[in-house]
């Protein structure tokens, strides 16, 4: 059964930081592409952090410098480290993963959401 899950999420105050792990299927941990994505209310669902299918890491400018996404082989999850939160990092957070091959920012975005495999989210709130 090909899923993730994701958890982690919570209300911390500006400045705090919240790990969220998302545990992906056997089928689906060594896609070509995993990442991180966050919706707002009223806004577009935009991209936050990726691992692209040559392993590299990307960051928004929104939340490079304060994010760190990471793997972890033996457990199979991915992370998300979110540090020095702000409250326009309040949304909820989706991870996702791309079975076929992908790369690049385009990646499970608005016209490749479909070709990926999301979770339900979880909600991260940050107060000023």
């Amino acid at each position: 059964h090909l899923q993730v899950v994701e958890s982690g999420g919570g209300s911390v105050q500006a400045g705090g930081s919240l790990r969220l792990s998302c545990v992906a299927s056997e089928q689906i941990y060594g896609s070509y592409y995993m990442g991180w994505f966050r919706q707002a209310p009223g806004k577009e669902r935009e991209t936050v952090a990726f691992i692209d299918s040559d392993g590299s890491t990307r960051y928004s400018d929104l939340v490079k410098g304060r994010f760190t996404i990471s793997k972890d082989n033996t457990k199979k999850i991915l992370y998300l480290q979110m540090n020095s939160l702000k409250p326009e990092d309040t949304a909820m957070y989706y991870c996702t993963a791309r079975v076929f091959y992908c790369s690049g920012a385009a990646c499970c975005g608005e016209r490749d959401k479909s070709n990926c495999i999301w979770g339900q989210g979880t909600q991260v709130a940050v107060s000023s």
